[in-house]
């Protein structure tokens, strides 16, 4: 009877250990940075509203991966002037670069199969604009499987027209992060509740 019980308890012991293997490596955590380029800023292009605060923004959030140590994807549009990537992203000679030549982030590059193969299931996504490269690396990586997180505050667009109406960058901000969280493609976050909740938006569940 004991040597009965002795196998039970092991047996149980080893299915939560398995579990809890299971639960940690459960989430594995990409950031993917979208044109934050040079065109989209003064100079170089037409500049975007608060460009320059959202690359500063990229720029914290970016340091928080390398420091750790996980996974970075630049990717950048190709383009006769302003493609390089702005120097407050700059890539380290270690971490992936993708040209795209589609508003979309995936079709006609290895982005998918680089982000399976490295075993990515979540993914940051930040950049520009918000309702062009960034909204369809959203509703592309969702479409994939992949768990999608923005944070707001490093993400930029401009003021858009129709219809003689003009549109302003924040309210195209706006309506296209309620899109992302209504429609179920990603969670929107500010900077501060990752910054402050950085492990849990890497390795854990942050629900």
């Amino acid at each position: 009877m004991k040597r009965v019980l002795i196998l039970i308890l092991t047996v149980i012991l080893f299915q939560y250990s398995v579990f809890s293997q299971q639960n940690s490596d459960s989430y594995k955590t990409a950031l993917l940075i979208v044109d934050i380029q040079n065109f989209y800023f003064p100079g170089d292009g037409p500049g975007l509203v608060n460009a320059e605060q959202a690359s500063f923004a990229a720029k914290e959030i970016l340091q928080i991966f390398r420091d750790k140590k996980q996974l970075v994807v630049h990717v950048r549009h190709k383009s006769a002037k302003g493609m390089e990537i702005h120097k407050n992203v700059e890539p380290l000679s270690n971490e992936k670069v993708i040209t795209k030549e589609e508003v979309n982030s995936f079709p006609g590059t290895d982005l998918l199969e680089y982000l399976r193969s490295n075993g990515i299931n979540r993914l940051i996504i930040i950049g520009m604009q918000t309702q062009m490269c960034l909204e369809a690396a959203v509703r592309a990586a969702h479409d994939y499987g992949f768990e999608c997180v923005v944070i707001q505050e490093a993400c930029a667009t401009k003021d858009l027209t129709f219809g003689g109406k003009v549109t302003k960058a924040e309210d195209v901000q706006t309506g296209t992060f309620a899109t992302f969280v209504n429609g179920g493609y990603s969670k929107v976050i500010e900077l501060k509740t990752f910054k402050e909740n950085s492990d849990k938006y890497l390795f854990q569940n942050p629900d």
